[in-house]
């Protein structure tokens, strides 16, 4: 989808995730300004340390309080939750006007997916990387 968007019903889609957390973000321009997670408030979902962690991309390109967002997350904790949806909303955003916008998010480093994941428990220690406990005696 390349151009500009202008049907004021249209909702465009894009997915973000971080860790084990996946967000599926919906995006209608031309709203109000609504941040809606799992059909709660943006405030009453996430305490206020993760506010800006999710408005980041609508700030970056100027949008913030002029598109309604509605995301449905799952998976994780909330910070890893607040970072699939920065993610996706970043995406959804490079859809909607990918000329204005790109380059923006990509200099803010917001399309780029975090690949970093959990380390897997490795065989004959407690974790991935602590041993057992040692003993001269």
């Amino acid at each position: 989808m390349s151009g500009k968007t202008t049907h004021t019903s249209v909702k465009l889609y894009a997915t973000g995730r971080r860790k084990t957390s996946i967000a599926r973000v919906f995006l209608t321009p031309h709203g109000k300004g609504l941040i809606t997670i799992n059909e709660r408030e943006l405030e009453s979902y996430f305490p206020q340390g993760l506010w800006n962690t999710v408005r980041l991309p609508l700030k970056v390109t100027e949008l913030l309080g002029k598109c309604d967002v509605c995301v449905t997350a799952k998976g994780g904790g909330l910070t890893g939750q607040a970072e699939a949806i920065r993610h996706g909303l970043a995406r959804v955003l490079d859809k909607l006007d990918k000329e204005k916008y790109h380059a923006v998010l990509k200099s803010n480093g917001l399309l780029t997916r975090d690949p970093r994941m959990v380390q897997r428990k490795h065989y004959g220690l407690k974790k991935a990387r602590k041993g057992p406990q040692y003993s001269k005696r």
